[in-house]
């Protein structure tokens, strides 16, 4: 059986119009202290993982309180309404936590937070790969390029499924939609091929970064795409030459161009010889799922 232990705070109604002024004073600071008590849950289960995650108060969640006055209004409710699923390094769900916190280097390397994620590779039949361009908006890794969609799957009964990977699968599917106007039937959820699994951690500007199990999840499809705004700023095929074109200039620091550390820990360690599969119809014979590549 799993204990929890929860701090409740019980408010009081003082609504009489003869109650005293001192206990109005009184009820008023009780209430402002216990509404900006942040509690903590603790759940120890009989396998004795310990699931953990920061209740907010509504006063400490309150996005218009963030002293974060440079973040984008669409990425700021993003960080507050999404809640990523909290992972152990061997893949166990350990808990959940807002994408703020996730994101945040300082709780990432005092809390050790390592979130779940995914990148999808779309190729179309003509074995292009679909990069995208980050918004300028993006609170981490603005404007550099990167495979065809990386996100969170997230905790919601739909995204947490274990089986085949469909948890993950969904969360790909709703990203594809979200940022680049991809229509679910477009990409049906049996058709991403999951590859294989990268840990990595990755700070962007010293104070947000990334610290991500991240699925690797490829598809080939023609699709249609209307990039949104507020998510990529630009998307296009590319072929194996041409990547290897931005490969050179990026490395080079030509144009400003930048890719994003996790597309390129893919790039240098497995993209070009699974490459190969997608041309083939192979991917199943490197598929990979029992492996957690850590890379740095």
């Amino acid at each position: 059986m799993s204990s929890i232990s929860i701090i409740n705070p019980i408010f009081s109604c003082f609504a009489s119009t003869t109650t005293k002024t001192t206990n109005r004073t009184t009820a008023a600071s009780f209430a402002t202290r216990v509404v900006s008590l942040q509690s903590f849950i603790t759940i120890s289960s009989s396998h004795h993982h310990r699931r953990r995650h920061r209740l907010f108060s509504t006063a400490t969640t309150n996005m218009d309180e963030v002293t974060d006055s440079s973040m984008d209004a669409v990425q700021k409710k993003l960080m507050f309404e999404d809640e990523c699923i909290l992972v152990d390094e061997n893949d166990n769900v350990v808990g959940h936590d807002s994408k703020y916190n996730c994101h945040l280097m300082e709780k990432i390397e005092a809390e050790n937070l390592l979130h779940r994620a995914f990148s999808v590779f779309l190729f179309n039949t003509k074995y292009e790969l679909l990069l995208q361009q980050r918004s300028a908006t993006k609170v981490t890794f603005p404007l550099v390029w990167t495979n065809t969609c990386c996100s969170h799957p997230l905790y919601r009964d739909s995204e947490l499924i274990q089986e085949n990977y469909l948890g993950v699968r969904n969360a790909a599917q709703r990203k594809l939609l979200d940022e680049l106007g991809i229509p679910a039937e477009d990409v049906p959820v049996d058709e991403f091929i999951p590859l294989g699994r990268i840990l990595y951690k990755a700070p962007s500007d010293g104070k947000w970064g990334e610290h991500e199990l991240d699925y690797l999840l490829f598809i080939v499809r023609d699709v249609k795409y209307d990039p949104n705004p507020d998510e990529v700023a630009d998307a296009k095929y590319v072929n194996r030459e041409q990547l290897k074109e931005i490969l050179r200039k990026a490395d080079a620091g030509e144009d400003g161009l930048k890719l994003s550390p996790w597309f390129r820990l893919v790039v240098d360690n497995f993209l070009f010889k699974w490459w190969d599969h997608v041309e083939q119809k192979t991917l199943d014979k490197v598929a990979d799922m029992k492996t957690i590549h850590k890379l740095t």
